[in-house]
């Protein structure tokens, strides 16, 4: 009888001992996860393509082209547009947009501003730029460097003015090279910025343009 008793409690020990070292492995689960979430990013960017009638698959890190076009075109129209007087709308907007435009860039721009300040070219200027009429997204428009790195190809009219007289309208083709900048989300939630030209710009080529536009 006394060796049954004995049996017993040798079962509930090591009954107990199994449930600790579950309770042990529990918790430096536990422990795991809490670092895991709180290492984990509070917010992700996800890059979502414009036309989704056929479906996709992303990753995280992935950024489909139409998105590259889109922030290429927009922020190289806002760098280039002076409403009022260029020689403050365009330092106005490299200081503005400096988060969306790499620091070589971005000097390459001001190196540029100089030049055109000292030739006479900004002072009460107007100007705009906007795509060549017809002109739409097309795949061919966006080449992949390399992973992070894009050349976008920009078919643009830049029109400015001076007093309310047309001085310039000239569809030019940009070579804009983009790359991934993740360096500060709050100012950029894009994660990318122009890099400056794979070549330089060129006039569009008079086949290339609709009809009614300047040759």
């Amino acid at each position: 009888m006394l060796s049954r008793y004995r049996h017993e409690i040798d079962n509930a020990r090591a009954h107990v001992l199994s449930l600790w070292a579950v309770i042990g492995l529990l918790s430096l689960f536990l422990a795991w996860a809490l670092h895991g979430w709180s290492n984990a990013p509070e917010d992700i960017t996800v890059h979502v393509p414009p036309d989704l009638s056929e479906g996709v698959t992303l990753g995280l890190q992935d950024i489909p082209k139409p998105n590259v076009y889109a922030f290429a075109f927009y922020i190289w129209q806002q760098v280039n547009r002076w409403p009022d007087n260029g020689e403050k709308d365009y330092p106005k907007n490299l200081y503005s947009f400096q988060a969306y435009l790499t620091p070589r860039f971005r000097a390459e721009l001001l190196r540029q501003l100089k030049q055109r300040g000292k030739r006479g070219e900004l002072v009460g200027r107007v100007r705009a730029l906007h795509a060549v009429p017809g002109v739409v997204y097309e795949d061919r428009r966006v080449d992949v460097v390399s992973d992070g790195v894009w050349i976008v190809w920009i078919d643009a009219i830049i029109e400015e003015t001076v007093a309310g007289l047309e001085v310039k309208r000239t569809p030019i083709r940009y070579p804009l090279r983009v790359v991934r900048y993740e360096v500060d989300p709050e100012a950029n939630p894009w994660g990318m910025a122009l890099d400056g030209f794979s070549q330089d710009p060129v006039r569009i080529p008079d086949s290339e343009l609709p009809q009614g536009e300047p040759k």
